[in-house]
């Protein structure tokens, strides 16, 4: 179809781990994220979202003046949940974190470190660099320029995965197939370089017809899953559905070590709501996990409101 980029069928190789001591902890983080209880918490805002995060925060954009400003406040922020001591792998199995979250130290430490020793959360890190311009109602990544050195950088800091966004606006078959191609296309050269892939086909809470988005999407991904040799796993995070228990087929497949769910704009309380009537779902909130998080509470009202979050996030996915 014109106007939608091409890509070569996809073989994705199984992820090897590299004989650098990390054997261990990569297996033990593997085994964490296939079966654990708990649940994935996003702190990945990029540049064009963090404004809204840090006005949601508190800090509107009058309180800044420059792009590295910016980045310091909600890196502050972020540094601030990793470090209250409700945020702990007892409940959260891994954070996705934003290149320049893992890229700076939170107490004197590199944070994939600092959540992998001091909390025992696997780090992911966010690659993709945005989303190129709408086309048959879907948004495919812009060209990841800059994937290799980052790869580089995270397998040296010790992250055992990443995460890719892309975004469904309509339900179109050939948008959603242009979708699921790169997203496998990309994940082949991520699993390359030992690192686990979560692929996230987002699906708009605002599409016109988003049942019918969600069942082209989970067809699309089954076809490619499908073609994947043994012993090769992905990770999928995916729009909470409307139709219950619509990704079991994806959560089931012996391709797939975990299936996630986003928020996408939904409250907290929605949802949880929908979260917990879809059996082996869990999710991987950011607005939502944040909610009610404001820089002028006491570090006592911060935890506690933290706390209350990460309760109902976890209740929600244990079903």
């Amino acid at each position: 179809m014109p106007g939608l980029r091409a890509y070569p069928k996809v073989v994705v190789t199984e992820v090897t781990i590299r004989d650098d001591g990390r054997t261990a902890v990569n297996e033990e983080q593997r085994n964490l994220m296939g079966s654990g209880r708990g649940f994935i918490a996003a702190l990945d805002q990029s540049g064009g979202s963090t404004p809204k995060a840090l006005k949601l925060y508190g800090i509107s954009e009058d309180k800044y003046h420059t792009e590295e400003q910016m980045f310091d406040l909600i890196h502050q922020m972020r540094a601030r949940l990793m470090s209250s001591p409700r945020f702990t792998g007892d409940k959260i199995l891994a954070t996705i974190l934003f290149e320049q979250t893992m890229d700076r130290t939170i107490s004197g430490e590199d944070t994939p470190a600092f959540l992998w020793k001091q909390k025992h959360i696997v780090p992911f890190v966010k690659v993709d660099q945005g989303l190129d311009d709408a086309k048959y109602g879907v948004q495919l990544m812009k060209p990841m320029t800059k994937l290799d050195s980052l790869l580089e950088r995270a397998v040296e800091k010790g992250i055992f995965g990443t995460k890719m966004r892309s975004f469904i606006a309509e339900p179109n078959e050939a948008g959603i197939k242009a979708i699921v191609d790169e997203q496998f296309e990309y994940g082949h050269k991520i699993a390359e370089r030992g690192l686990m892939p979560i692929l996230e086909p987002e699906v708009s809470i605002k599409c016109s017809d988003k049942p019918r988005a969600d069942r082209l999407l989970v067809e699309a991904l089954q076809a490619k899953l499908d073609k994947l040799d043994a012993g090769t796993q992905v990770m999928l995070k995916l729009t909470l559905p409307d139709e219950n228990d619509l990704y079991a087929p994806l959560i089931e497949h012996p391709r797939v070590l975990r299936v996630v769910a986003l928020s996408g704009g939904y409250s907290l309380a929605e949802s949880c709501t929908i979260l917990a009537r879809c059996h082996g779902l869990i999710a991987s909130f950011s607005r939502a996990l944040t909610e009610g998080l404001t820089v002028d509470q006491t570090d006592e009202e911060f935890d506690e409101k933290l706390g209350s979050n990460i309760d109902d996030i976890y209740r929600a996915s244990l079903t």
